[in-house]
Formats: structure tokens, C-alpha cells, sequence
């Protein structure tokens, strides 16, 4: 038996339990990983909410992120072994491979035998990051150098990644965050420039530190009635790439200001790139050179103890992190129930 962090029924960090299960088994094209860390994102809080894009089947597991040890392997299998130090690139639903647990499932192709360099945290606050992050700058808005990346909410863990990869792609990063609380830690992070969105006029200041030409990429995970700023602050033929919808309320755009802008609003998910085989190959790949290279580098913002899972969840909605929240799982303990 091992321990997997389940819910009975939608809502608050309240509703998550840690549940003794049979240990699972993998069969064909499965790996059986003995977890070490284990990511927290949004993505998690929506689907224990039933806010999710995927509904849950309850009594529902739920986690993207893992890293730890190949315990076994099914028959299916290449590429890797027993006791090797791997993570788990988000690639599957969680009502089939929810990840959060002491001994879990994952589908060999979102298995990837993580750098040496890597702790086995800094593992597990890897790939829905910077995949994310890639997918919307590199893949889809073709960041390139001279250009000028707006960022919302940018103490995300996306967040921050976007920065290290607009920099890697030879961009300017300016951070958007609601008051100034955060500046010195985003500027510290390598923002080129942070704007308070509840203290600055958005519009005004992106166009102070552009020259007036306005941004050329904007990656928003927001949405809601700021939007309508961030398309009066993008540049001619900007490109603006929404992956998130934290506010849902509606927005009124000028649609003159994007028909005559030529302007490009595109929605993205993770998945896009992810369910890929070329394209997930292509991510993987890039964010391994970048790690590799010094140039991309997670960061973490708190780590909880696995028994502190609902404390994890508690401190993940209250917004206040810079950086990736991991909940860290003993070694010894989690050997201890072989």
C-alpha cells in the first residue's frame, strides 16, 4: 500500500486527503514511479474545484508534476530503467494519470530521465513551466531579439520562466504584477521592467518604455477586463497568446484597435505542444538546453511536506508566492512502505 493525495468531492484545499491505495501496477506502455517531489499548479486547484477544462471522476486523484525513481517498468517500455532519476512532462489527463502520490503511473512518453544537475524539487518545477512558457513565446509568437514580451502575472512560475526564455531569445521582458509588493523580487528574477497594474496605467507605461511602439508579444494567463489594456499596449502585428483565464469576467475589446493593429489574439494550452510527439520533442529539448546552458533555471518559491498537502494547496490559492510551491516526499518514508 501506498499513500495518493484524493478528493471526495469538489471545492477548497479542505476536500484533498492522503488515502492508502493498492500499489498500482504498470502494464504496457506504463512507468511505475517512486515520487520525490511532486509541482503545484493552478491547473490543480481549478480541477479540485471542478473549474477544470476535464471534469473530475470521484473519488479523483489529481497531480501534473512529478520527479522521483523508476520503481518498475511495463513491458512496453524503452529507453529507460529501474532506479533511474526521472520527471514527468504534463502529456495526459488526471483522470487518467493523476500524478500526486507516493507511488504513481505515467505514461512512458511524458517520462524523461531529468538532468543530473537537478535536484529532485527543481525536477519537478520543470515542465509545465517552461513547456508553457516555450509553447507561447518560442512556438506559437516566434519571440525573437529586440522584441518587447508584456508578461501579466508574472510571479507565476510561468511567469518567471517566460522571462528567462524572453531573455534567452534575445527579448525584453517587462513584468506585470497587481501592486508593487513584488517589484524588487521580479526585478531581482530579471525583468527588464515591472508595471503595477493597480497602481500604473498600464497602456501609458508600456508605451514610455517601448518609445511608443507598444509590446510585440504578450503572454496572458489573466484574461478578464484587463485584456482590453494589454491590446491598447500591444504593438503593431503583435501577437497575443492567452493560456489562462483567472479572471473570468467578461472583457470589451475595441475591435477597431485589433483590425487595424493586425492584431493576433490566440488562446493555447500546454497540451498543444505536449500530446505532440514533434512538438514535445522539440520543447523538451530546447528547455534541456537551456537548463543544460545555465540559461533556464527553476525557481522555487516554498516547499510543504507531503502530509502538509492541504497547507500546500491552502498557501497556492493565496497567491502571495514568486516562484513554483513543491510538496517534497521522504525518501525514507516513502521506502519505508515497499
Amino acid at each position: 500500500m501506498s499513500r495518493t493525495v484524493r478528493f471526495h468531492r469538489t471545492g477548497g484545499p479542505e476536500v484533498l486527503r492522503l488515502e492508502e491505495v493498492p500499489d498500482p501496477v504498470p502494464t504496457g506502455e506504463e512507468v511505475l514511479i517512486r515520487t520525490r517531489a511532486l509541482g503545484l499548479n493552478r491547473a490543480e486547484s481549478m480541477f479540485r474545484l471542478g473549474r477544470y477544462g476535464i471534469d473530475p471522476v470521484l473519488p479523483s486523484g489529481l497531480g501534473y508534476e512529478a520527479a522521483g525513481v523508476v520503481e518498475a517498468l511495463g513491458p512496453g517500455v524503452t529507453g529507460l530503467h529501474v532506479g533511474d532519476a526521472v520527471s514527468v512532462v504534463p502529456s495526459f489527463t488526471m483522470t487518467d494519470y493523476p500524478v500526486h502520490g507516493e507511488l504513481v503511473l505515467a505514461p512512458a512518453h511524458a517520462v524523461v530521465a531529468h538532468p543530473g544537475n537537478l535536484s529532485f524539487e527543481e525536477a519537478a518545477s520543470v515542465w509545465m513551466q517552461f513547456i508553457t512558457a516555450y509553447g507561447g513565446l518560442v512556438d506559437l509568437a516566434a519571440v525573437r531579439p529586440g522584441d518587447t514580451v508584456l508578461i501579466p502575472a508574472a510571479s507565476s512560475s510561468v511567469g518567471l520562466a517566460a522571462i528567462q526564455i524572453a531573455h534567452k531569445a534575445g527579448a525584453r521582458a517587462i513584468a506585470l504584477t497587481r501592486t508593487g509588493a513584488k517589484r524588487r523580487r521580479l526585478l531581482d528574477a530579471g525583468a527588464d521592467a515591472v508595471i503595477a497594474t493597480a497602481e500604473e496605467n498600464v497602456v501609458t507605461r508600456v508605451r514610455e518604455l517601448t518609445g511608443g511602439e507598444g509590446a510585440r508579444v504578450i503572454f496572458d494567463p489573466v484574461g478578464g477586463p484587463a485584456l482590453a489594456d494589454l491590446v491598447e499596449a500591444a504593438a503593431h502585428e503583435a501577437v497575443i497568446v492567452v493560456y489562462g483565464l483567472l479572471d473570468r469576467e467578461p472583457v470589451q475589446l475595441d475591435v477597431g484597435t485589433v483590425l487595424f493593429k493586425h492584431l493576433t489574439i490566440r488562446g493555447f494550452e500546454l497540451f498543444e505542444i505536449t500530446t505532440d510527439a514533434r512538438r514535445r520533442a522539440s520543447a523538451v529539448a530546447f528547455v534541456r538546453d537551456g537548463l543544460a546552458r545555465g540559461e533556464l533555471t527553476p525557481v522555487i518559491d516554498r516547499t510543504f511536506p507531503l502530509d502538509a498537502i492541504v497547507d500546500a494547496h491552502r498557501y497556492l490559492e493565496a497567491g502571495s508566492q514568486v516562484g513554483k510551491i513543491v510538496v517534497t516526499v521522504a525518501a525514507e518514508e516513502n521506502a519505508s512502505r515497499v
